[in-house]
């Protein structure tokens, strides 16, 4: 039950995540839509993906887990030092240096380091369907960024080497608060000294 709820999460999720990539439909729902009508509904439909893909992801690993193979210890360690680099890049693509310049797309090269860290370290069915999923869908639309002809809307400034220190500093700390805070108390998995 959980993992099939988690799966339509997943195609609900990636599903609206990857109509940004299908230009020419996205612009015939923004005209019939209107912008408001179509950010809304973007996020409703997100934010309903999301939900269901925590819900069931949690009911999965409560009930239903099932171990497809025994990651080595090491690989859990690699993963959580992976995460450190992951976590920076995402918020380097917020905070636009050098680093956003050198790597154009930080946010989604984030998400495939964190989905790729997660499948070193997770040999369950549930896991490899979950990050499998974000990595393909994060493979997918960089290779869809670079089709893309349309400009994408009005540059957003980009700053230099000091908002690569704030990116890194940013963070450091955020990757701290998932790794003390979140993953074990939410996700129920402790990352340091596991």
């Amino acid at each position: 039950m959980g993992l099939s709820v988690m799966i339509l999460g997943l195609v609900l999720f990636l599903g609206v995540h990857t109509l940004t990539t299908q230009r020419a439909l996205r612009a015939r729902l923004i005209a019939s839509a209107g912008e408001g009508g179509y950010k809304i509904g973007y996020s409703l439909l997100s934010a309903a993906g999301l939900a269901l893909i925590v819900w069931g992801f949690a009911k999965y690993r409560a009930t239903g887990w099932i171990d497809v193979w025994t990651p080595p210890t090491a690989m859990k360690h690699l993963t959580a030092a992976l995460m450190l680099a992951a976590v920076i890049l995402v918020v380097a693509s917020y905070v636009r240096g050098r680093i956003y310049t050198t790597l154009k797309h930080p946010m989604l090269t984030g998400i495939k380091l964190w989905a790729a860290a997660h499948l070193l370290s997770n040999g369950d069915l549930g896991s490899i369907i979950l990050f499998g999923a974000f990595l393909g869908w994060a493979v997918f639309d960089r290779i869809s960024l670079k089709r893309r002809t349309d400009a994408g809307g009005p540059p957003i400034p980009v700053g230099g080497m000091g908002n690569d220190l704030i990116a890194v500093a940013v963070g450091f700390v955020a990757y701290l608060a998932l790794a003390f805070a979140f993953h074990p108390v939410v996700i129920g998995v402790s990352v340091v000294g596991a």
